[in-house]
């Protein structure tokens, strides 16, 4: 097995320049596709995201570039601005000293600047599609003497729609060019442009099987669909992460989830797509250094982020697909470093994880919040049960109906059939009510009550009431009724009684 990168061919000055950057021994991905880039293969090649994808293809670049020649020799098509711009920095960091030149192409840029600029004869440039193909129909790039193509993230570049440029800057350059296809997944659409550009491609599967990371734990948690900002703000409170990237799939509601993670104390800010080239570099310089500890973004805007130290990522909404989810989990767990990927879903978006646990030959464990700890739903659910047991233990048992219950069993009983409060009051001794001739219920006074007793004890039933008396009863009752109801509505029933 090649375990040094001198073994792989690479020569003696990036070597040095690997080991001050720390990077001793090859990845997987760089061990299969460094000899084979260097031999001038055509390469189809597929890895988790974050196993060193991009010196697998930039280091054979840059050996065989000649600093000597002040020409345009390997270009890099990524299909967003960020990816692109870390690019470049990588270019920087393992090129200069060798004394090769890269730019950086980012569409949203100024134009003028980029041309003049190219002035310098740049060895190597990076960029998007739509910008480099904008400069070659300017004649302001020239692919003559370019010997190596590499698009990167190869599956989002086509699933972006920028395969029309692509193909353009493909074809504008010599037919003995090289083209190098690198991306975390290989769709039938990339097999199929490969199929039609490459010539007899070598073909690199690092852990097929496996389409994530292995030092990347994946968890769940289930709420309601109104609590889902709530709980991600929970979930960041708990984990406290240094650095998180949570991901959104609505661009409509990211400004919003911003805004209350904002007013609940967290350090957090939204990457918008569409954002002016200097606001997006800011707040990533922001993130990237520290100084803002979660950041809110769509796939897009997110794609091919490379965060050092990032830790967590989370879904707030569940990936569109599997394909999503592999790139969003892997901004985290680069490089054989631990991560935490973690989905925020509804009781009915469960079956979509099951659906990525599948597809993906992963375990996505379900989890929940209790008490500050993350806990698995028995538990939960089992304190629930032991607290409702241990309350219906504490709350005092009868085993007959008690004297209250009694007392109101006896008045009940005696409204009921005719005896009136007064024998129950006679015998409880308690303040009561009586039933009303209009329906209602009234107390009655202390005669009224000595004469009823006084009945009841005789045997005799109590006077019924004049009607006069019945009359203004009713009366006083419909007012009571009518209270509060519209006056055309009082005024009808005034009329209904008077007819």
């Amino acid at each position: 097995m090649n375990s040094t990168f001198e073994s792989l061919g690479i020569g003696s000055g990036l070597n040095e320049t690997l080991a001050r950057h720390g990077i001793a021994e090859p990845s997987p991905i760089q061990r299969e596709a460094i000899p084979a880039a260097l031999a001038g293969k055509d390469l189809l090649a597929q890895s988790q995201t974050g196993t060193g994808k991009t010196l697998a293809y930039l280091l054979p670049i840059l050996e065989r570039i000649d600093p000597s020649e002040k020409e345009l020799q390997a270009v890099v098509l990524s299909p967003t601005r960020e990816l692109g711009v870390q690019i470049a920095a990588e270019i920087e960091k393992y090129g200069a000293p060798a004394g090769i030149r890269g730019q950086a192409l980012i569409g949203g840029a100024a134009l003028s600047r980029q041309v003049d600029r190219l002035k310098l004869h740049p060895h190597l440039i990076v960029g998007t599609p739509g910008r480099i193909a904008e400069l070659l129909r300017m004649r302001k790039v020239k692919m003559h003497r370019v010997r190596t193509i590499v698009i990167d993230e190869a599956d989002q570049m086509f699933a972006l729609g920028s395969a029309k440029e692509a193909e353009e800057i493909v074809e504008s350059a010599l037919r003995d060019r090289q083209l190098l296809f690198f991306s975390a997944t290989l769709p039938a659409e990339v097999r199929r442009m490969a199929g039609r550009w490459m010539r007899s491609p070598k073909e690199i599967e690092i852990d097929p099987g496996q389409r994530t990371a292995g030092g990347i734990e994946h968890l769940a948690f289930v709420c309601e669909e109104r609590e889902r900002t709530d709980t991600l703000r929970r979930l960041i409170r708990l984990y406290d992460p240094k650095s998180a990237l949570a991901f959104v799939n609505d661009l409509d509601v990211i400004a919003e989830v911003a805004a209350k993670l904002q007013h609940a104390g967290l350090s957090a800010d939204a990457l918008y797509g569409d954002a002016p080239k200097q606001e997006r570099t800011t707040l990533l310089n922001r993130f990237r250094t520290g100084k803002l500890r979660t950041l809110l973004a769509t796939d897009v805007a997110a794609r091919g982020l490379d965060i050092e130290g990032l830790t967590h990522v989370f879904h707030l909404q569940p990936a569109l697909d599997a394909e999503h989810y592999v790139h969003r989990a892997g901004r985290t767990g680069r490089m054989g470093r631990s991560g935490l990927s973690v989905s925020i879903v509804t009781e009915q978006e469960m079956f979509i994880i099951r659906k990525f646990e599948k597809q993906l030959g992963i375990v996505i464990h379900q989890k929940a919040m209790y008490k500050g700890k993350v806990v698995d739903p028995d538990e939960v659910r089992g304190y629930a049960a032991r607290t409702a047991s241990k309350t219906a233990i504490q709350r005092p048992a009868h085993r007959g109906p008690g004297p209250s219950a009694k007392t109101a069993a006896g008045k009940e009983a005696a409204v009921r059939s005719g005896e009136g409060e007064g024998a129950a009051g006679r015998r409880s001794g308690e303040s009561f009510s009586i039933r009303s001739a209009t329906g209602g219920f009234r107390t009655p006074g202390a005669a009224s009550l000595r004469n009823e007793r006084e009945a009841a004890r005789k045997g005799e039933q109590p006077a019924a009431k004049p009607a006069s008396a019945r009359a203004k009863a009713n009366e006083r009752e419909r007012d009571r009724k009518n209270k509060g109801a519209p006056r055309w509505l009082k005024e009808k029933k005034d009329r209904d009684t008077q007819l």
